[in-house]
């Protein structure tokens, strides 16, 4: 047996393995060794446009009392904002060096469509002296239309409606997390504004049906994907002043600080990640496993773990996902339980044409669920295994998938308990491999994706 670490977020889980299983990982890059340093030496030098220093000196001289907006990511991205790898007070030690007070800060969170995060939750991922300081947070609401600004439509048709806080700001500074991303090719960059900060109807065209089933909206591709052209056009019609974009090892450590401009500080982290998140494969396999990270607190973001395993995937195999999910609602809103209920009705194929044509009318979240599609349609629903703990009965039965929970003796289902994963793991995994053996007369082949939905598998031939 071989016994890997899942890490989930705040809980790394350890799992028993067949001896056979291939274990696919990302390189390691090198970790920052003095991050705060090169956080402030990438703020005084940056290798994308004038320093935010002088970013600051010249929106003073133009406005002296100017306000200060900074956006920042919600908690489904382990953005550093506080501790020895924080970036967000190295910023706003800079604005107060140049007299910018409290009382002209506003820390906006780019919500995007998903739910507000609570007092608690701002406090458990934020520096404590943002707090002491006095600074203003908020979050984003997409929902808000006293609170939006319309800025015209996109070359695509979208109607733009921004956070009118946002758009009243003097200088406006992003901050974010850049990885693989399955629809916009790389998070971080543009998307703090599109989705971050858009209103809802503002994401009919952006995450829209035919958009995504562009075969360029996949990870690490940004020339010719029309999810990335249409979120750095709206970026661009908002006006951004800096941003403070960072990459990230398998532990959450600082591999990488890029400050500056808009696009080209974006390129540059992408250009970083490039080198290390991509996993040659030379071949699929019958089992695969997976874990939805950090991200994974609920259903709807452990998509993205299901669809960069689908290159990995033999057409029929099984795809095992486990997580934790944490969030208030474990599955997701409910416009997207609907449309996932949906998926599991009447299948990959029939609800690909449906979202397709012209009888379908645009519901949000649905984008997520169209990744679900995706992957199913390399898979039959009952071979993808999903497994969270905490997750309540109720909700398993809404999801394109077989519950995770079956495998376990009846005393230990629904629990709560993730020291359970590993034996749900085996079991599900010994049921495949008895199957192949007994009906192929082989042995199957396994392979556990390290890195869960931060490492991207690809065809060797497609590297």
């Amino acid at each position: 047996m071989k016994i890997v670490g899942a890490n989930l977020g705040a809980e790394t889980v350890e799992i028993k393995l067949p001896a056979n299983t291939d274990r696919l990982s990302i390189k390691k890059p090198t970790r920052l060794s003095k991050p705060i340093s090169t956080i402030k030496a990438a703020l005084k030098n940056s290798s994308c446009g004038p320093s935010l220093d002088l970013v600051i000196e010249k929106k003073l001289q133009q406005k002296p009392d100017a306000n200060v907006v900074i956006v920042i990511s919600d908690n489904t991205r382990p953005v550093p904002y506080s501790g020895s790898q924080g970036i967000l007070w190295p910023i706003i030690e800079e604005l107060f060096a140049h007299g910018i007070t409290a009382e002209r800060i506003l820390v906006l969170v780019a919500n995007g469509t998903h739910r507000p995060l609570t007092e608690e939750e701002l406090r458990l991922m934020l520096d404590p002296r943002l707090f002491t300081a006095g600074i203003t947070i908020k979050n984003h609401d997409c929902d808000d239309r006293e609170n939006l600004v319309y800025l015209g439509r996109t070359s695509r048709g979208s109607e733009v409606y921004i956070n009118r806080e946002y758009m009243e700001a003097d200088l406006k500074i992003l901050t974010g997390l850049v990885e693989s991303h399955f629809m916009a090719g790389a998070s971080g960059g543009r998307k703090s504004i599109c989705p971050g900060l858009v209103g809802r109807e503002s994401t009919y065209i952006f995450h829209g049906a035919s958009m995504l089933a562009s075969a360029q909206a996949r990870d690490l591709i940004l020339d010719g994907n029309p999810c990335h052209d249409e979120a750095l056009e709206v970026a661009k019609k908002t006006g951004v002043d800096y941003i403070v974009n960072v990459t990230l090892d398998q532990e959450f450590n600082l591999t990488g600080v890029f400050a500056g401009e808009l696009e080209l500080a974006h390129l540059q982290a992408v250009k970083r990640i490039k080198k290390y998140v991509v996993i040659p494969l030379e071949r699929e396999y019958d089992i695969v496993l997976t874990h939805a990270g950090f991200v994974g607190i609920n259903h709807y973001q452990a998509a993205k773990a299901g669809v960069v395993s689908i290159p990995a995937l033999k057409k029929g195999g099984r795809l095992i996902i486990v997580a934790n999910t944490t969030d208030q609602d474990q599955v997701g809103s409910q416009a997207y339980r609907t449309v996932l209920h949906l998926l599991k009705m009447i299948g990959a194929e029939r609800f690909n044409r449906l979202l397709l044509s012209t009888d379908w009318s645009f519901i949000p979240d649905q984008w997520q669920v169209q990744m679900w599609a995706r992957l199913l349609a390399k898979i039959p629903s009952q071979n993808l295994i999903y497994y969270s703990p905490p997750m309540p009965a109720a909700d398993y039965k809404i999801l394109p998938s077989k519950d995770g929970n079956l495998y376990l003796p009846i005393e230990k289902r629904y629990s709560g308990n993730l020291a359970t994963i590993s034996e749900m793991v085996q079991s599900a995994i010994a049921e495949e491999v008895n199957r192949i053996k007994i009906t192929e007369k082989r042995e199957a082949t396994i392979a556990y994706l390290v890195d869960g939905p931060y490492g991207v598998p690809l065809n060797i031939n497609e590297i």
